[in-house]
């Protein structure tokens, strides 16, 4: 394998860790989350967790299906409408996330070294497989962020950290 593949296949790898990382977060926030709370936000402005699921499922679907041979926002998908309170169950909001979350570790997993640096579509726009996976990387991450943020919220003092706690931090260091 020459050094650009070793160097591509640690990209993918590293790349699938990091979706992987982003989904556990948002899980163990979900579960730590009572039903009523993901129909509520924190002012108008805002997102509710509800509309945050929709948002990434609907971007997870459009992006990873077809995703080496297809434009990357597809002519099904109803952006506008994931921003829309249709006030589905927590069953049926999970099951969205798992199945967004299935497409994106399905299609990571069928990409090669070879694939990285192929170019793909979104929005018409030309991107690398490199610049598309990284560009859902802080597209996911963001969101995770404010799934995280809203739970906790959400969850006041119940809340479980998901992270190293508050004044726990000498625990962790390493001795030299």
């Amino acid at each position: 394998m020459t050094d650009q593949a070793q160097v591509a296949d640690v990209f993918l790898q590293e790349s699938i860790r990091a979706f992987q990382s982003m989904k556990k977060l948002g899980d163990k926030a979900f579960a730590q989350t009572n039903e009523v709370f993901f129909y509520q936000s924190i002012d108008e402005g805002s997102n509710s967790l509800e509309v945050i699921i929709k948002h990434m499922h609907g971007n997870m679907l459009s992006r990873w299906t077809d995703f080496l041979t297809t434009d990357g926002e597809k002519e099904w998908r109803d952006r506008d409408g994931e921003f829309e309170e249709d006030r589905f169950s927590r069953e049926e909001l999970l099951a969205r996330w798992e199945a967004g979350w299935e497409v994106l570790f399905a299609t990571l997993g069928s990409l090669t070294a070879e694939d990285v640096l192929s170019l793909v579509r979104i929005r018409g726009e030309s991107h690398t497989v490199l610049q598309a996976i990284q560009r859902q990387v802080s597209h996911y991450g963001y969101h995770v962020g404010q799934i995280v943020l809203l739970c906790k919220h959400w969850s006041s003092l119940d809340w479980q950290t998901l992270s190293i706690a508050r004044g726990q931090s000498k625990l962790f260091k390493p001795t030299l």
